[in-house]
């Protein structure tokens, strides 16, 4: 008879609880980001400030990946390093309330992002064991359709609370429940499932060095990053123009979230039936968020927010799906870190173009992200073939 974790339906049931880990994670920072931008506005922050913060954020969330993930590796103390990075990444969040500066609520914007770095190759690493039973873009995409649905809960949340006539710092606070929430159920998880890599099916992680398929997946995804507008430049933006009331802005986070949970799901099954057409899909419908939102008027940003979702599910899903299946054993958390590591520097090149391109031409903007993102496809297709080649050359030996 199999543990608790191993075998049978186990990965299946650790996905979901750390998914729903993930749902009350999302629920707090996602009802945090959904008032970020105007928080920092409201305190003095510039456009350009706003998008470079978020930036820098994006930039060492990403870029302290391969730290964390090489110390998980080396030590296997994958949830040892998991437990740290949610603790920082999510009392970050209720501590907005306190902030009196933007300066200081723009640095724990970025101890929130510095959280999620520490914590994201080790839950990846512990997921990927389970994709030999469940198939890559199913698990990933299962796990983060519920990251997702947290996602859009918070920014409901953080919107009810403005209509209920509170203020930003009241919503931050009230997040402190969310975190007591996920804590609990991280701590449910390690008790169910102290080692992961009992639940592997056969071997997930076959390959024996990061070869070329994976740096080239490492520049096109860099180059898809720095194409992706942050929601705090996006609410700035609605906000600033007045294309929607401030309490709505929350919402539309929320319509967008709630988008990507679908986009998730179906981009995760489409890619395990043809990962062509769900990378091509989901990156030319995420190049037309930027401009679309740009167009300006209440009707496209509620058009515009759906194509959001579906950018996140290519970051979240396909992303993760792929470098899952270019790892050699040892290295996986490594290989994520450092693959987050180079998507983190496109981003903050990114932001730092977009949020100089805004104050000057909302149109250059929306060329600039557009450009950027669909010029990844073609690196992505070749590391795909490349991958493919390589997989023959091995089978004919």
């Amino acid at each position: 008879m199999r543990g608790l974790d191993g075998g049978g339906s186990s990965a299946l049931r650790f996905v979901l609880i750390m998914g729903v880990v993930n749902l009350f994670g999302d629920l707090t920072y996602e009802g945090g980001a959904a008032i970020n931008g105007q928080f920092l506005g409201m305190l003095g922050a510039s456009a350009a400030a706003i998008s470079i913060i978020a930036g820098t954020g994006e930039f060492l969330g990403y870029a302290l990946r391969p730290v964390a993930g090489w110390i998980a590796d080396r030590s296997r103390a994958y949830w040892a390093v998991t437990f740290a990075g949610y603790a920082i990444n999510l009392c970050a969040v209720p501590a907005m309330a306190l902030a009196g500066s933007w300066e200081l609520a723009a640095a724990l914007i970025i101890a929130e992002r510095v959280g999620r770095a520490m914590r994201k190759p080790t839950v990846e690493t512990m997921i990927s064991y389970t994709t030999g039973e469940l198939g890559r873009g199913w698990a990933f995409g299962l796990n983060t359709a519920l990251d997702e649905a947290g996602a859009t809960l918070g920014p409901l949340i953080a919107a009810l609370i403005l209509f209920l006539r509170g203020d930003y710092r009241t919503a931050y606070a009230l997040l402190t429940i969310s975190v007591v929430l996920a804590i609990m159920a991280l701590i449910a998880a390690r008790l169910t499932f102290p080692v992961p890599e009992r639940l592997e099916q056969g071997r997930t992680a076959t390959a024996k060095t990061l070869g070329l398929p994976y740096w080239l997946y490492m520049g096109a995804g860099a180059l898809f990053a720095a194409g992706l507008l942050s929601y705090e430049l996006g609410a700035y933006h609605l906000e600033r123009t007045r294309t929607v009331p401030p309490e709505w802005i929350p919402v539309l986070l929320a319509f967008s979230t709630g988008s990507g949970v679908a986009a998730n799901l179906i981009l995760g099954r489409l890619y395990d039936w043809s990962d062509k057409v769900a990378l091509t899909v989901g990156i030319v419908l995420s190049a037309c968020f930027a401009p679309v939102l740009l167009q300006g008027g209440f009707a496209m940003a509620v058009i515009a927010m759906p194509l959001w979702g579906i950018g996140y599910a290519v970051q979240d899903t396909l992303m993760k799906a792929i470098i899952a299946g270019l790892l050699p054993e040892g290295r996986r958390g490594l290989g994520f870190g450092m693959f987050y590591s180079a998507y983190g520097g496109g981003w903050l090149l990114g932001s730092v173009a977009m949020g100089l391109l805004y104050d000057r031409s909302t149109l250059a903007l929306a060329a600039f992200v557009a450009a950027a993102q669909l010029a990844s496809l073609p690196i992505f297709l070749l590391a795909r073939r490349e991958a493919r080649r390589e997989t023959r050359s091995k089978r004919s030996q």
